[in-house]
């Protein structure tokens, strides 16, 4: 019902807009993008998909769409061939063809396929289907640009199946011990390891899941009180002790947990919210708009940050694993006091390096070469989940401020959120200089 209202919405909209400003064409629209991209948040919000794997969800339906708005905008040029292993698309018939239509239907076409359950942006298709119809779209414009979406989407979908995802759903699980600084489950769930194979995914423009590999992280010694590592531990419980509103709101608004295990009495439930990358496919779209990007450009935005953070994740993920290293709850609860609990839920990986650290300096690498750096802007991301909106003068002050969160939320060492900027944003820039998506 939710979706049908907000579809609903969209279609009066867009053809207010069309009437009121002249467009005869309601695609050319750039908004219309950034509520797709929004409707397949919410499908990877509401099915639960953990951040890694909605990075793969967004990035492979970016990419549908990407490639089909450079067949019809001359100032882009395909990603195949500069992502080494994405075969070109076929020729293609594009004569009628309304390519912004076309790469909407494409980016919902991949959207569902890497998703759940089966047909989960059908709904939203058809109230594509019904601006069109709405805006006077003829039957041949419609069926070539449907079968454009439906083959360049087919085409990208075969390349995704070959980026070892599905041979990981079965590979072994985490091996867990009891040495001291080795990573195991923590409260409330104590889950098993999240994705311990992710660093054999495909990578996009990285040559190999350990290209950027960071430094090691301070060795385990809680014995001897002046130790780098003695006194990370303790900077995070002082800091959780004593938090301020002010660093609460920070650390609320850069939770992006995505599912959070709630438990009250016997009662244990989820509540839901936008991942890390789901986070940053929302300031994606507040920059289009602010800086009044047309719909090519804005594919172009959402679609080269997304592969940044498919990459970032598969770097960080390769050092997860690697030091295994435990997470400051865990060491907290054996050492100091066995009661604490830090201000956000601890996740269910290793500690070193930090997902959303990676992530966020990567998007803010990418976007800062986008739309410029001191680009000021408000977030409210996370005011449907009622937590207040922040302002920003340039997207790499957002990663960095998300470097205090993840400390103030008491589930990382800051230690290893400066090196996770500091290596998202290698990631990043690495995608700036081997994409050359903008001729």
């Amino acid at each position: 019902m939710r979706k049908l209202i907000v579809m609903t919405v969209l279609v009066i909209m867009v053809l207010s807009a069309c009437k009121q400003q002249g467009y005869k064409d309601p695609f050319q629209d750039p908004f219309i993008f950034s509520k797709t991209v929004k409707a397949l948040n919410e499908v990877v919000m509401q099915n639960n998909f953990p951040p890694i794997i909605a990075s793969r969800n967004y990035t492979y339906a970016a990419i549908a769409a990407y490639e089909v708005m450079a067949l019809g905008d001359h100032r882009f040029q395909s990603l195949a061939g500069q992502i080494k292993h994405l075969p070109p698309v076929p020729p293609q018939d594009t004569l009628q063809v309304n390519f912004n239509y076309a790469s909407l239907l494409a980016y919902c076409k991949v959207g569902q396929a890497v998703t759940f359950p089966e047909g989960s942006m059908t709904a939203y298709v058809n109230g594509l289907d019904s601006i069109a119809d709405a805006a006077g779209m003829d039957a041949v414009m419609k069926q070539a640009s449907k079968k454009l979406a439906d083959s360049v989407a087919n085409h990208i979908l075969r390349w995704s199946k070959k980026d070892n995802y599905a041979q990981t759903r079965t590979a072994e699980k985490y091996n867990i011990t009891q040495t001291d600084g080795r990573w195991v489950p923590t409260p409330p769930m104590y889950a098993q390891a999240l994705e311990p194979h992710w660093k054999e995914i495909r990578t996009m423009v990285m040559d190999s899941a350990s290209e950027f590999t960071p430094p090691r992280p301070p060795v385990f010694d809680m014995k001897d009180k002046s130790s780098k590592y003695y006194t990370e531990v303790l900077a995070v419980k002082n800091t959780g002790d004593s938090l301020t509103a002010e660093q609460k709101h920070i650390a609320d608004f850069w939770d992006d947990l995505g599912n959070r295990t709630m438990v009250e009495g016997h009662v244990m439930f989820t509540a839901k919210k936008f991942s890390p990358p789901g986070h940053w496919m929302n300031i994606i779209g507040i920059a289009c708009k602010n800086a009044h990007a047309d719909f090519s450009t804005t594919v172009y935005a959402y679609a080269k940050t997304a592969i940044a953070s498919f990459d970032a994740f598969i770097q960080c993920w390769d050092e997860k694993y690697r030091s295994n290293a435990v997470r400051p709850e865990t060491v907290i609860n054996k050492y100091m006091d066995p009661n604490w609990r830090p201000y956000l839920q601890t996740p269910p990986f290793p500690e070193y390096t930090c997902g959303h650290s990676t992530v966020s300096s990567s998007a803010a690498a990418v976007l800062t070469d986008i739309f410029g750096d001191n680009f000021a802007y408000t977030d409210s991301s996370e005011l449907e989940f009622g937590i207040a909106n922040r302002n920003f003068t340039s997207f790499k002050q957002a990663a960095n401020e998300n470097n205090w969160a993840r400390f103030y939320g008491g589930i990382h060492f800051h230690n290893s959120c400066l090196v996770s900027t500091e290596y998202g944003n290698k990631v990043g820039e690495l995608v700036i200089r081997r994409l050359k998506m903008k001729r």
